[in-house]
């Protein structure tokens, strides 16, 4: 379990019969109560993605109608709406994770005025060569910096960026995030069998990264 492995916090998409990310109320208090009867006390946050409802009034309708509600969730600063969901997460005490994929996301973020009040700021490094991931980090994270008024920064990256960004991450102190969702192999380029094999690594990585002059 992932948990088990030192995960200290769970990020999931709720998903529909059909296998498809749902936002839709039901599903997610499904998804939220099985996990919360499984790993009592670990922080549970949902995706927003806009994928999961492309139009941006039936999200938020959607994400209003929640019963059962996340501990946080993450927004995608880029999408459409994405103002409007993080307002209505804040007026119900669900944390927001400030989704930063790009340049343009983190200054629409930074003209928010949510930017200040979100759980913690999400630089997400998407599946570029690793050589290029340094550079678009540090511009990230940096510009994050400056504006989050102390707010907690997590880097994290995706297929070919994943460990490259985790390496970075530890270096910098910074939080980071692991899954299937982002990779589906370990460091050395094995298939993972899962989301607790992908934790337990992290944390190996982690440790060395730290260490790393």
């Amino acid at each position: 379990m992932a948990v088990a492995a030192g995960a200290g916090a769970i990020h999931v998409h709720p998903k529909n019969p059909r296998g498809e990310d749902s936002l839709e109320a039901h599903h997610v208090a499904s998804w939220l109560a099985t996990l919360r009867a499984t790993c009592p006390g670990t922080p549970l946050g949902v995706t927003t993605g806009a994928w999961s409802a492309p139009d941006a009034a039936t999200r938020l309708e959607m994400i209003e109608s929640w019963v059962e509600v996340p501990d946080f969730a993450s927004v995608n600063w880029h999408e459409d709406g994405a103002g409007d969901v993080a307002q209505a997460l804040h007026e119900r005490g669900i944390g927001i994770e400030a989704g930063i994929w790009h340049s343009d996301a983190a200054h629409r973020w930074a003209a928010s005025p949510l930017h200040n009040k979100c759980l913690r700021v999400l630089v997400e490094i998407q599946d570029i060569p690793a050589g290029d991931v340094t550079a678009t980090a540090e511009s990230l994270v940096s510009f994050a910096r400056d504006r989050a008024n102390g707010t907690p920064i997590l880097l994290h990256g995706e297929e070919r960026s994943t460990w490259p960004a985790l390496g970075l991450a530890a270096r910098w102190g910074l939080d980071s995030r692991i899954g299937l969702e982002d990779t589906l192999v370990l460091p050395d380029g094995t298939m993972a069998q899962g989301n607790a094999q992908l934790v337990a690594a992290a944390a190996k990585f982690i440790v060395a990264g730290q260490a790393a002059p």
